[in-house]
C-alpha cells in the first residue's frame, strides 16, 4: 500500500495511435492494486465546458482555426480543468492520471504548428503557477505506424487529418522534452506487444512510487 500526504499528478502523452486509452486503464488498475485512489481524466476535456471545447477543436467540418485561437481554446479548457478537477483532487490527496496535458501543447501547437515555446510558456505559467506533473509517460511510436492504427478505427478527426510531417514534428517535440528531464519523463516504446508494454509501464510506475513514498 502506498502512503503519501499529497496527491501525485501523472500524465500520459503521445501522438496518434499510441493506445493511451488502453494504457491509462492499465495504469489505473495498477494503482488500484496498490490502494492508490486515482482520478482519470483527459485533455482537452475533463469538465463539461472542457468537453464542449474539445468538440470544437476536433470537429472535422469546422472552419479553419487560427493557430493562436487553437492554443487559447486549449488553455481555456485547461483553466477549467485545473480549477474543477485537477487541483481539488490533488489537494484532497487523490492522485490524478491525465490523458495529455501541457506537454501535448508544446508537442502539437509548438512542434506541430510552430507556435513559439515562449508563447506557450506564458500561458502555462499564468494558469499553472509551479504545478507540473510528477511523472509524465510518453508512449512513443513511429507516426506512420500510429496513423495506420488510427485509420483502422474509422474517420479521422481534425488533428488526425494532418500530414505525416506534422506528426513527425510532434514526436520530435515530445522526445526533445523527454531529454530535458530524465527523472520526470519516461519514454515507453509502444510498437511492441501489449504484454511487453504493460510490463514496462508497471516497472516505471513501481519505480516512481518507490521514489515518492
Amino acid at each position: 500500500m502506498v502512503s503519501v500526504m499529497k496527491g501525485k499528478f501523472i500524465t500520459l502523452e503521445g501522438s496518434e495511435g499510441v493506445g493511451k486509452t488502453t494504457n491509462a486503464a492499465y495504469i489505473k488498475d495498477r494503482l488500484a492494486q496498490l490502494d492508490v485512489e486515482c482520478v482519470v481524466t483527459r485533455e482537452p476535456g475533463g469538465t463539461s465546458l472542457g468537453e464542449k471545447i474539445r468538440s470544437l477543436l476536433l470537429a472535422r467540418d469546422s472552419e479553419a482555426i487560427d493557430d493562436y485561437a487553437e492554443l487559447l481554446l486549449i488553455f481555456a479548457a485547461r483553466a477549467q480543468h485545473l480549477a474543477r478537477v485537477i487541483r481539488p483532487a490533488l489537494e484532497r490527496g487523490v492522485w490524478v492520471l491525465c490523458d495529455r496535458f501541457t506537454d501535448a501543447t508544446y508537442a502539437y501547437q509548438g512542434g506541430g504548428r510552430g507556435v513559439p515555446d515562449a508563447s506557450i510558456a506564458v500561458l502555462e505559467n499564468l494558469l499553472q503557477g509551479d504545478l507540473r506533473p510528477d511523472l509524465t509517460i510518453i508512449l512513443d511510436i513511429d507516426p506512420e505506424t500510429g496513423l495506420a492504427r488510427v485509420k483502422e478505427r474509422g474517420e479521422f478527426d481534425r488533428f488526425e487529418r494532418e500530414q505525416l510531417a506534422f506528426f513527425q514534428r510532434v514526436r520530435n517535440a515530445y522526445l526533445a522534452r523527454a531529454a530535458t528531464d530524465t527523472q520526470r519523463y519516461r519514454v515507453v516504446n509502444v510498437a511492441r506487444g501489449l504484454p511487453e508494454i504493460q510490463s514496462d509501464l508497471r516497472q516505471q510506475l513501481d519505480q516512481f512510487i518507490q521514489r515518492v513514498q
